[in-house]
């Protein structure tokens, strides 16, 4: 980058809030995800006025521009494919306004999720999607992406508590879209628009979230089983009964053995378990939690254990958030990769699915660890691969595009709540082909000069293995 539009940028944000270091450049160049392209320039802004004073510059001199939060995307959406200016929000971190009267709060897009359920806390609500990285993952990233976690079963994603949002154009300009009441039957949403499209359009600075009272009291039961399918069996008939847990997370033998071996967890040692969670008045959960034990019963569970206790529900929940990371230390030359991580089936197909992705590990020689939100369909698979290894590398991604297909043949979708990015980019192109011309014509017309995080969902052209933070099999090498 041309030292004049260093110094400009400079004037627009202040000389401590940009960098152009060779350290602060690599770094920002990764996410949570497999992949790695070093920037030009990293600025955090502190206003949408600084915002949108970048974006002229950046549209003016076509500049890329990916907007960024905490860097926890597991897809590549915040890896600047084609280097430019990472933008990192995390400074504009204000939560300027909770009304518990209108049931609205307002902050700025760097608030982090769990900085924002301690401020509602006191007033005794939530905003309650749960992200696996609710301690770190800050809201314009949930909005970008339209995360969710745990408990979507029951209150849904970020996208059905959007009321509004600020977003700066490309062009600089700042548009105030949505509104801050519950309901809104005014024209075009637009608001709706920006949710999940991980900054291919413009920069989302501000967000007004719907906000409901916190459930009454919580309890959950882990439930183990002798096979995978009959684990997920448990689920469709929980949801089928009918009954509708705040949470039922699964996980198989392989994510099990992980996590006790990694962080002592005590998990039972059974072929795969649903920890099922149910919340509201007292008298309801008493009664929901008799329903749930007769359900898991008839499928066949083993060692049901049961528990209100904040702590042990804290620890077993824990367990369940540390299967990625734990993954890790489950076999000496291998590391969990994110690769098919995040699809979603409809709740009747989970046991289909979960059945044939071990087919799919055998068939190629891989070893995947399932788990996931399994009450609404959303599963997760971690991979364990050699990164040094091409040959690793290249069962891994013949695994994924079985995976994937496994999914829309079960109607099914290529992602739950991770987003798109790079990672998923030709599945989801598979999967929203029809859609696809519309998309890129929306794109053009908000960023005709393809400024914004160019390169990604609609737009990527390639295999998934590429740009890789694993150079040796790196099919780009």
């Amino acid at each position: 980058m041309e030292q004049d539009v260093v110094e400009q940028i400079g004037t627009i944000v202040g000389e401590n809030n940009y960098s152009t270091r060779i350290a602060d450049l690599y770094t920002y160049g990764f996410d949570a995800s497999i992949h790695h392209v070093t920037p030009e320039i990293v600025v955090q802004p502190r206003s949408t006025e600084q915002v949108s004073k970048l974006m002229k510059l950046a549209n003016s001199l076509k500049i890329p521009v990916v907007p960024r939060g905490a860097g926890t995307g597991l897809c590549g959406g915040a890896v600047p494919l084609k280097g430019g200016m990472v933008m990192d929000l995390t400074r504009m971190n204000k939560i300027k306004e909770i009304r518990v009267e209108d049931l609205y709060c307002v902050c700025e897009a760097g608030v982090v999720y769990d900085q924002l359920q301690k401020a509602l806390g006191p007033y005794k609500f939530t905003f309650p999607p749960t992200p696996g990285s609710a301690e770190a993952c800050t809201i314009g990233g949930m909005v970008s992406t339209n995360a969710s976690g745990m408990r979507a079963i029951k209150y849904g994603g970020t996208r059905d508590y959007v009321l509004g949002l600020e977003v700066v154009l490309p062009s600089g300009e700042i548009m105030q879209l949505g509104t801050r009441t519950l309901k809104n039957a005014s024209g075009y949403q637009l608001d709706r628009l920006f949710v999940g499209a991980e900054g291919t359009l413009g920069v989302i600075t501000q967000v007004t979230l719907k906000i409901v009272p916190k459930p009454k009291k919580m309890a959950m039961i882990i439930a183990g089983f002798d096979t995978l399918e009959k684990a997920g069996k448990c689920v469709s008939a929980l949801i089928a009964k009918p009954l509708l847990p705040s949470a039922v997370e699964l996980m198989d033998s392989t994510c099990i053995r992980a996590v006790n071996k990694a962080i002592n967890a005590g998990l039972p040692d059974v072929a795969a378990l649903c920890m099922i969670e149910v919340d509201g008045d007292p008298k309801v959960v008493a009664e929901e939690l008799v329903e749930v034990v007769k359900v898991a019963d008839s499928i066949g569970a083993v060692g049901l254990q049961q528990s209100d206790d904040p702590a042990q529900m804290a620890k077993w929940t824990n367990s369940r958030k540390s299967v990625m990371a734990a993954l890790s230390r489950y076999g000496p030359g291998l590391v969990s990769v994110s690769l098919a991580d995040d699809m979603g089936v409809p709740i009747s197909k989970i046991p289909d699915a979960v059945v044939e992705f071990a087919k799919i590990a055998d068939k190629y020689g891989v070893v995947i660890g399932t788990y996931g939100h399994a009450a609404d369909g959303n599963l997760h698979t971690k991979m364990l691969l050699n990164p040094e290894s091409p040959e690793s590398w290249r069962a891994g991604e013949k695994a994924v595009r079985d995976i994937f297909d496994t999914c829309l043949r079960l109607g099914g979708t290529v992602t739950g709540e991770h987003g798109v990015g790079i990672s998923k980019a030709p599945y989801f192109q598979k999967e929203r082909a029809s859609a696809i011309i519309a998309m890129k014509a929306i794109k053009n017309a908000l960023d005709p000069n393809n400024i914004m995080n160019p390169g990604k969902m609609q737009d990527w052209d390639g295999y998934i293995i590429q740009h890789l933070r694993y150079p040796c099999a790196d099919q780009n090498q």
